[in-house]
């Protein structure tokens, strides 16, 4: 289960396209910082045409794309996760931009209290226009 503001987190809020996430190992405490999108597209033959199409991605059952995450979690077991969101964001660009700044914020690379190994992002500013605030 995922937990926004420490509610869970169920239904997708029609402006959302992804989130970044926080997953915590409540036995060791290392965390770890990612992000996830909602929707993928994908192709679809319609009557002989392609057509494109919007469908959910997988991430109810999400646990990360660190190998070293998964490892954890299957070794220890799911119950002794916590999954925060911690951004709902309205495109790809914003998660890009949100998810590189709590990493840095976080400073996950100078520390080993993170599973993160690398931090990347490729961001314009047009992408975070509506972040400002």
């Amino acid at each position: 289960m995922w937990l926004y503001n420490n509610i869970p987190f169920e239904e997708i809020p029609e402006t959302a396209y992804g989130y970044v996430y926080l997953i915590t190992n409540t036995v060791t405490g290392r965390k770890y910082i990612g992000k996830k999108l909602f929707w993928f597209r994908k192709t679809k033959q319609v009557k002989g045409k392609k057509k494109r199409i919007k469908v959910e991605s997988d991430w109810r059952d999400y646990w990360s794309s660190s190998e070293e995450v998964k490892k954890d979690v299957e070794a220890v077991g799911t119950d002794k996760f916590i999954r925060e969101i911690l951004h709902i964001c309205p495109n790809k660009g914003s998660c890009n931009y949100l998810e590189a700044r709590e990493q840095m914020d976080r400073r996950v690379l100078e520390t080993e209290d993170y599973y993160n190994g690398q931090v990347q992002c490729r961001v314009h500013k047009t992408h975070i226009k509506n972040l400002k605030a």
